[in-house]
Parts: structure tokens; sequence; C-alpha cells
């Protein structure tokens, strides 16, 4: 049973960045009917570049404690994501819009592999070692251990979510999105900017990955020019999981895929005797979208759509 709450604090922990990361493609989807398979390489940038600037801080004797400098870091790339994300929706996608949907989705990949290349050639191939600024108490629940860090992040986490839905629900910003999610056309007749809430939305979605990729960064001690690549694609399953489209159901989908993945990876790791170990977790997210799109390809929390005659 230890082991047991041991994985679900670390599936809550870890699908709770999923569900963040979920909802940047799920907000874009929602709005375009398009998957941007470059928001993996968002989060990584914005990991990359919070490391920096914490480091730049610290090179330059600024004199604060752990978790402000951690939060002048993020205010500080939080822009930068946000900025890079307007940008690839303005050059990249905004010109294909009435293409073939194969064309975006090419553009997409061609994206990521590019911000690849780019963080590569910023700040190297090798992992970058997470600054050791943050405190690392570790605290006892019912046998399983929590660290403080893992703490924050589950109530930041929580704090954004809820932040994220009041803002889609009671804002004119909010309804705006709705809006333009239901059908563009009636929302522009209506008078709203449809571009400017489409940039908005990547905006939006750009700003929760950078938390994301610091989150990510900071539970592993680590980041790298890479990482954007398998973080995203989890984040993905856990979107189709929910119901790609449903904020909601990318939140839910996250922790379920944080959940299954942690049990799969630590408990049965255990009865089976390391044979289903945690080197082999990434098996448990990708099993689970298969049989997702076999079973039901619109999610938990998708509706059906019935196919047109």
């Amino acid at each position: 049973m230890d082991i047991f709450l041991q994985q679900i604090i670390n599936g809550l922990v870890v699908g709770g960045i999923y569900a963040l990361i979920a909802l940047g493609y799920t907000m874009v989807y929602g709005i375009l009917q398009l998957i941007n398979f470059a928001h993996g390489e968002i989060v990584m940038i914005g990991a990359m570049v919070t490391i920096s600037c914490i480091n730049f801080l610290v090179g330059h004797n600024v004199n604060l404690s752990g978790p402000v400098l951690l939060t002048v870091s993020i205010a500080m790339a939080i822009p930068v994501t946000m900025l890079l994300g307007y940008l690839i929706e303005r050059v990249a996608y905004r010109p294909l819009r009435k293409a073939p949907r194969m064309a975006p989705l090419i553009t997409a990949i061609g994206l990521s592999i590019v911000l690849q290349q780019a963080a590569t050639m910023i700040w190297g191939k090798n992992y970058v070692p997470f600054p050791a600024i943050l405190p690392t108490d570790v605290l006892e629940i019912g046998g399983a251990s929590i660290t403080t860090l893992q703490v924050a992040i589950i109530i930041l986490t929580a704090v954004i979510l809820t932040g994220l839905f009041l803002l889609i629900e009671r804002t004119k910003l909010g309804r705006a999105m709705r809006a333009t999610a239901q059908s563009p056309d009636v929302a522009r007749l209506m008078g709203v900017n449809v571009n400017t809430i489409i940039s908005m939305t990547f905006m939006i979605g750009s700003a929760l990955g950078a938390i994301a990729g610091v989150l990510v960064a900071a539970n592993y001690d680590q980041a790298h020019a890479y990482m954007g690549f398998m973080v995203g694609l989890k984040a993905f399953t856990a979107a189709v999981l929910g119901g790609i489209g449903n904020l909601g159901g990318a939140v839910l989908g996250g922790i379920l895929l944080g959940i299954i993945e942690s049990i799969g990876s630590g408990y049965l790791g255990d009865l089976t005797g390391g044979f289903l170990g945690s080197q082999y977790k990434d098996i448990f997210a990708f099993l689970v979208l298969i049989l997702v799109l076999i079973f039901r390809p619109s999610g938990l929390m998708g509706e059906r759509v019935a196919e047109r005659a």
C-alpha cells in the first residue's frame, strides 16, 4: 500500500504537468482543428530560458531567495514563449488555414525540428542542470514521501488550471474564444476579431507551456534541447485520452495518464521484479493512446460525432 500511495503522489505531480501542456494542444485544436506538434518545443524553450535567466541572476549576485528567483526567471521566460507562439501562428499557420489538413501538420513537424536545432545551437546538446535554488525538504504522508517541490508543483498546477477555467468561463476573452471555437464565421459576424482570438489562444497556450517546462526541469533537475519531443507526445496522448478540444478532458487525461504511468513503472515494476520498471514507463503512455484510439477515439469526455451520409 505504501508503494501504491507513493506512485499515486508521483502520478499527480507528473499528471498535473501533462495537463498544463495538454491544455495548449486542446485549446488550439478546439479553435483551429489543428494539432500544434511544435508545442512540445515551446515547453522546452520555456525551461531553457528560465534556467538561463536563473544562472544569469545568480552569476550577477542578485540577492533573492530561491522561490523568488525562480518566479522572476519564469516571468522573464513567459513573454519569450508567448512571442514565439504568436510568431508561429502568424507566420507558419495563418497562411495555411484554408490549405489541406496535411499541410499544417507537416509544417508543425517541421517547426518542431527547427526549434530543436535552434535550441541545440544556443544551449548545446548536453543536459543542462536545473540550479539548486529550491528547498528539498521531504514530507511523510501515510508511509509515502513527497518533497516540498512536489507539493508546490501540485498546488501551482491547481491554481493555474483554476485560473484558466475562470478565464475561459467568466471573461469577455473567454467568451470570444468559445464563440470562435463553435463557429469562426458567426463569431466574426458578432464583432469578434477571430485572428486576434486565435493569436491569443496560441500565446496563452505558450505561457502554460513555459510554466510546465520549468516544472518538468525542476522535478527532474535537468533540461535538454530534445525534452519537448517526448513530453509533448505524452501531453498529446493526455489530450486525446480526455477528449481533445475539451479543456476538462485535457486535465482529466493528464492526471489519469500520470497516474497510469507512475503505477505502471513503479508499482507494477516491483510486482514483476523490475521487468516493467521505470525504464519502460513510456510504454504505458503510448499503450493508453493506442487503446483510446481503438475503443473511444473521441476520448473520455469528447463528444461522439456521427458520420455524415
